[in-house]
């Protein structure tokens, strides 16, 4: 596992524990991994994004406050919400971690996720680069709005 897949299953937990917003130390985190602070800023700013169902609010200074809020939502809710935050553009790699996130948290069956996957991916959509992430974002934002 890599050290940015611990950071981020560190961090989930910790949202596990019933906390709907929580409060971390850039270095100190990055203390705790080994890690530099950069590192952390990489993971919060890549995998916890509003597309992804949170709220991010970053202070600078002493050691660099982080405060991360889950919205918390109905299933309907959560999706709108998705919907709304993903831009006009989105990779495969970007849906890869929403599908993740849709599966821990009940959102989609494993199904759904295969579905999913397969008509955001790069096999399906064999178009120039500034033209697939356009295309799968939309085609992801259709699909969403159809699961229930």
């Amino acid at each position: 596992m890599r050290i940015s897949d611990i950071i981020e299953e560190f961090i989930k937990e910790l949202f596990e524990e019933g906390n709907e917003a929580i409060e971390i130390q850039r270095n100190e985190l990055a203390e705790q991994f080994n890690c530099v602070p950069s590192q952390i800023n990489y993971v919060i700013s890549t995998r916890f994004k509003p597309s992804q169902g949170y709220y991010v609010e970053s202070r600078r200074g002493g050691g660099g406050h982080i405060t991360i809020k889950k919205v918390n939502n109905t299933k309907s809710e959560y999706i709108m919400h998705i919907i709304n935050n993903i831009e006009n553009e989105i990779t495969a790699g970007e849906v890869e971690i929403l599908i993740s996130d849709f599966l821990t948290y009940k959102i989609i069956t494993k199904q759904e996720a295969k579905l999913l996957k397969v008509a955001t991916s790069d096999n399906v959509l064999a178009l120039p680069k500034g033209i697939r992430d356009k295309v799968r974002a939309r085609i992801l934002k259709n699909m969403l709005i159809n699961i229930e």
